[in-house]
């Protein structure tokens, strides 16, 4: 098995919103699972390579959802290719 920190349909690059941000290379459909982004550890949180480059948007087109441990992020719409990949943070101040 080999590990792939990021989907084949996601990437890096500079961002209009922040820095550097993740971003469509392929459509991606609603409600896709793009992997664990966060891993709480008693009193740690631990920010996987997905969850380190996605931007805050207040409109975002992903949702965080956390299952045991683990934040994962889906997609609440249809993601075009070239799209950033946004989520509205609740973890942090904003």
């Amino acid at each position: 098995m080999t590990y792939k920190p990021l989907l084949d349909s996601l990437t890096i690059q500079k961002s209009k919103i922040d820095g550097l941000g993740l971003f469509a290379i392929k459509d991606i459909k609603k409600d896709t699972n793009l992997g664990v982004s966060h891993i709480s550890l008693e009193d740690e949180i631990i920010r996987t390579p997905l969850g380190g480059f996605i931007n805050h948007q207040d409109i975002p087109n992903c949702k965080r959802v956390v299952k045991y441990n683990k934040s994962y992020i889906y997609t609440i719409k249809d993601i075009k290719r070239g799209e950033e990949i946004t989520l509205r943070y609740e973890m942090y101040s904003v």
